[in-house]
């Protein structure tokens, strides 16, 4: 029988391992809050209570040896895609993810989901009003004042790498995908492609023109930075 992990132990997490539990299926339930922890024990395999965004952790967890892992954690956004890439290097063979908003979904795609679920489809996706706003292409408010959003990369930006631009100790924000736009000479002369995303790009990644960064962070700090971008 298939082996199975679920990580994020709120409500709709709980109820996908309680439901493969009861069909005999042996699984990992993984939350970061003890209480959550604490619900599931008596219902799965094993239940385990560590940071999920931590390679080791997990690893020491035993989702290595998993087939599918359900990542449920909808609201925390980060820590969602951010796992969600995690499995995604360790091999996972079947990540099925649940998302927020459409572009939480492309993102978690991107990143290795196999499947997105929306639980709350049925009542409406909710996803705040687009902010118009030059240097943002796409920006999608989260609740409790986060933010997901495209910025294209700008001319001050171009040529240095992640380590010198340090986002997360000057903005407080991270990049999570870079994507790149690559030209090619096709039948109808040169066709600007999209064709190289880098996830979790490493300190030494360095930005090219035309680049554009996905980011996650404080709304405030997010505009604080689209504004230094201009």
């Amino acid at each position: 029988m298939r082996q199975f992990a679920v990580i994020g132990l709120g409500r709709f997490g709980r109820k996908v391992a309680e439901t493969l539990a009861k069909k005999g299926a042996p699984v990992i339930a993984i939350d970061s809050k003890p209480e959550l922890v604490g619900k599931a024990s008596d219902l799965v395999t094993k239940a385990v209570q560590i940071d999920s965004t931590d390679e080791e952790a997990l690893i020491a967890s035993g989702v290595k040896d998993v087939d599918v892992a359900v990542v449920s954690m909808g609201e925390d956004v980060e820590s969602s895609i951010l796992t969600t890439a995690i499995l995604k290097n360790l091999n996972i063979k079947e990540i099925v993810a649940r998302a927020s908003t459409p572009l939480h979904a492309q993102i978690l795609k991107l990143v290795g989901a196999t499947r997105i679920v929306f639980p709350e489809e049925d009542i409406g996706i909710r996803v705040a009003n687009s902010i118009l706003s030059p240097g943002v292409l796409e920006y999608i408010e989260l609740g409790a004042e986060y933010t997901l959003a495209e910025i294209e990369a700008k001319s001050e930006s171009v040529g240095r790498t992640m380590n010198e631009m340090d986002l997360k100790t000057k903005y407080g924000i991270n990049v999570l995908i870079v994507k790149r736009k690559v030209s090619e000479v096709g039948e109808k002369a040169k066709e600007i492609i999209e064709k190289e995303v880098k996830v979790l790009p490493s300190p030494d990644y360095t930005i090219q023109e035309g680049d554009v960064l996905v980011v996650v962070g404080n709304s405030k700090d997010i505009e604080a930075f689209e504004k230094h971008m201009k």
